[in-house]
């Protein structure tokens, strides 16, 4: 055994006798290398330096399970650590389950929203109507149904130029009749 092992493990054994002296002095030599571990897993360090607070909460209700004939004080450390980090991401990633839902904002517009939809839609409808009503279907077929120009050409029998015209003339009726 080196001399770091031999110390980490007579702490540990006066750590598990609830000596809170041996236990100081064994989070000012274990703390830095445990807090690497768990910055390195969970990768934000507020939530590292929560980690280990509890790690260390864990080393002192469990250090008399510290066998030294099955391993390193260090390894026992580093695993402490490692697993405590490795629950807290398991519990990150379970969280974003149900409990996330509640803060993910519902895409349907508020009631507000709604009125002014539906008022804007009849003004727009009420719009169409003005129209000449062969123009009012080539401007839904055109806007709504993405009908190429060609393609409403054909549907009305008219010249292109003649579909692009009824179009922009429409638009512009349009335009007028809905600014205030």
């Amino acid at each position: 055994m080196t001399d770091q092992t031999e110390e980490l493990a007579a702490l540990l054994a006066r750590v598990a006798l609830r000596d809170r002296a041996a236990f100081e002095t064994l989070y000012s030599v274990a703390s830095p290398k445990l807090f690497a571990i768990c910055l390195r897993l969970l990768k934000d360090r507020r939530e590292a330096e929560d980690a280990l607070q509890d790690v260390f909460m864990k080393i002192w209700n469990n250090a008399d399970r510290y066998l030294p004939d099955i391993g390193s004080p260090a390894a026992w450390l580093n695993t402490v650590a490692r697993n405590h980090a490795i629950d807290r991401l398991r519990a990150r990633k379970s969280a974003v389950g149900i409990e996330a839902a509640e803060t993910v904002p519902d895409p349907s517009p508020g009631p507000e929203a709604a009125a002014i939809t539906r008022s804007e839609g009849r003004r727009i409808d009420d719009c169409l109507a003005a129209l000449l009503p062969d123009r009012a279907e080539a401007v839904r077929r055109a806007y709504v149904e993405g009908e190429s120009y060609r393609e409403l050409s054909d549907r009305f029998s008219v010249p292109l130029n003649t579909m692009r015209s009824w179009l922009r003339r429409s638009l512009i009726q349009l335009r007028e009749c809905l600014t205030p």
